[in-house]
């Protein structure tokens, strides 16, 4: 326990992220002040925003600055104290980055029960993936039953519960995946109504025949090709969550919509989101998605890297789509 391995931002990447771009430190031991405490880090979570902050580009959060560790949600233990709120073995959700241990205040952290569900779920459906699925359904969908309501990365930590959720409020569920094996998933598996998928070579015929007589709700994760073949497939007035466009995250030039007037003939709701930005929500996401884990109604898969130094292949994996379900990275 004398050093702490990290994962820093090496440089910025311009393009396609490589794994030039990251640097494993050594740096000391750090040592929690009144009112923080120290927590060894058992998982890490890899998500697409991350590439956002590698950039310097103006977006809804500061970058990270070169040479500082890599933004990232974990869960770990607290094995040293300075606040009462939290002991020693208790087990905690923050943002303590891609580094094997890391101090916070106590008030930053958020005491998880480890004895319900997988620690790791807590950084999954019962985390941030979760509550963004839930919100951007929910509060901006706002499905109906019997809508058909079309999901994007369907398989991935947002879209796999999107995908439930929206089917146990009676709706029909399109989902969209890259691969065969992630489209029978998301159909056998998750119980969604049809998947398309979107590397068969057929996407603008398979789309057309999944969504049927157009979509009422799409949560958008993906953007580029999919999302403007899908704006053309919408019902007048229909909803849209605008959650990520990850096919753009490593291209120096965005993707060129064509179909943004359907936006306006058909009288769509396109709104984008940030789910941090709803802080108040999240003890009733959180409640109601704990209630279907607990119930066996919520289903997950994870993908996991074994060690720190694995984050920067993975994170890269995860930018190609190489992961299926929540990508995870276990650091203890």
């Amino acid at each position: 326990m004398s050093r702490n391995l990290q994962v820093l931002l090496a440089e910025r990447p311009e393009g396609w992220v490589e794994p030039r771009h990251f640097r494993l430190h050594e740096a000391p031991m750090p040592s929690p002040a009144d009112g923080q405490v120290l927590v060894r880090n058992l998982w890490l979570s890899l998500d697409p925003y991350m590439r956002g902050r590698m950039s310097a580009a103006k977006s809804y959060a500061d970058p990270v600055d070169v040479g500082a560790v890599m933004i990232g949600g974990t869960v770990g233990e607290v094995i040293d104290s300075r606040d009462p709120a939290l002991r020693p073995g208790d087990h905690v959700v923050g943002m303590l980055g891609w580094q094997q241990y890391g101090c916070a205040p106590a008030r930053a952290l958020m005491k998880v029960d480890a004895s319900r569900v997988p620690l790791q779920a807590y950084l999954g459906p019962l985390g941030m993936p979760g509550v963004t699925a839930w919100y951007g359904l929910q509060r901006i969908c706002e499905p109906r039953a019997g809508e058909t309501v079309v999901v994007t990365a369907a398989s991935g930590a947002v879209g796999s519960v999107v995908g439930q959720l929206a089917k146990s409020q009676g709706c029909r569920v399109v989902g969209v995946a890259g691969g065969a094996a992630k489209s029978r998933y998301v159909t056998d598996e998750l119980g969604f109504d049809a998947c398309v998928d979107y590397k068969a070579g057929r996407l603008g015929a398979d789309l057309r025949a999944a969504v049927g007589d157009g979509a009422h709700c799409l949560f958008e994760n993906v953007g580029g090709e999919i999302f403007d073949r899908l704006l053309g497939l919408m019902q007048p007035f229909g909803r849209i969550a605008l959650c990520g466009m990850i096919s753009d995250y490593n291209n120096t030039e965005p993707y060129a919509m064509r179909n943004v007037r359907a936006v306006l003939v058909q009288r769509l709701k396109l709104q984008g989101f940030i789910v941090s930005e709803h802080m108040e929500l999240w003890p009733q996401a959180l409640r109601e998605l704990g209630e279907l884990v607990a119930a066996g109604k919520l289903r997950w898969r994870e993908s996991v890297a074994d060690g720190l130094e694995q984050a920067p292949q993975a994170f890269i994996g995860m930018l190609r789509g190489e992961n299926f379900g929540k990508q995870l990275v276990r650091v203890g």
